[in-house]
């Protein structure tokens, strides 16, 4: 395959991803999960000369920012070469319950990249991540057992447009580990041959297997050689500190989703 795309490749790629010729839209997004390596991610398509991706990273159009117009999206991708495919990455897309139709409706042959990290340790990352942040003061055994009662409500709030709620995005730490419900939702709308799915500690074991999955789902030419995969938002590790009885309740908790993943897509975390 060239490394330049021809006018022709160009304009029969972006036909086949669905994207008007009028204006700058993406061909593929990033749309989680969070915690599993998307700004990982972010920085590595960037090095590819046939990728364009714009500052800042999370765009959140089809989340907090839905109530904006198409314009205002697009104009995130004019700096954009021509030939090149377009994307960008807002993890919040896997979890919120609006974005699936909202990306069918701008564009129903959109392709998608999803990391999926264990889900008890996702968890736990972002309780973490949240601690850091100052979105949470409560251990983490209050905080897991406080989730249901902090997001009552809160998707139906976030189904309107505009609609935010703060622990939806900032506290849903099993819920957003839930990959089951969040991955069937996006099935009812589009194909499962428009994903490309990969467990996040694949990703950062094997980069060069997952940067060959890249280039074969979106048909791009190889990485440049010797292309390093950029770790970024490592956490410091405290995870470590959570108790084996918390852990094992957590695993428990979401055994439902650890057996879909195993029969539907074949991912499988042993439990240690």
């Amino acid at each position: 395959m060239n490394n330049i795309f021809t006018s022709r490749n160009s304009r029969s790629l972006k036909r086949k991803l669905g994207v008007r010729a009028n204006r700058p839209l993406p061909h593929f997004l990033g749309i989680g999960t969070q915690k599993g390596g998307t700004t990982s991610l972010y920085w590595l398509l960037r090095t590819h000369s046939e990728i364009f991706l714009p500052e800042p990273k999370e765009l959140q159009y089809f989340t907090l920012n839905s109530e904006k117009s198409v314009n205002w999206y697009s104009s995130f991708f004019d700096e954009s070469r021509p030939g090149q495919l377009r994307a960008e990455i807002t993890p919040y897309y896997l979890f919120h319950p609006a974005a699936p139709k909202r990306i069918l409706k701008l564009n129903p042959a959109m392709k998608m990249i999803v990391l999926l990290r264990d889900p008890v340790e996702r968890a736990l990352s972002q309780y973490f991540h949240a601690q850091r942040l100052g979105f949470e003061d409560l251990s983490p055994d209050e905080a897991f057992a406080a989730e249901s009662n902090r997001l009552v409500n809160s998707s139906e709030i976030v189904m309107r447009p505009g609609g935010v709620h703060v622990s939806h995005q900032k506290h849903s730490y099993l819920n957003r580990s839930c990959y089951d419900k969040q991955i069937r939702r996006y099935y009812d709308f589009f194909s499962p041959s428009q994903f490309l799915i990969i467990r996040s500690e694949d990703f950062f074991a094997q980069p060069d297997d997952f940067q060959r999955q890249i280039e074969c789902f979106l048909d791009l030419s190889p990485f440049p050689p010797g292309t390093l995969l950029p770790r970024a938002n490592e956490g410091e590790g405290k995870a470590s500190t959570i108790s084996n009885s918390l852990r094992e309740r957590l695993r428990s908790q979401l055994e439902p989703t650890y057996s879909w993943l195993e029969n539907e897509l074949g991912l499988i975390w042993p439990f240690i």
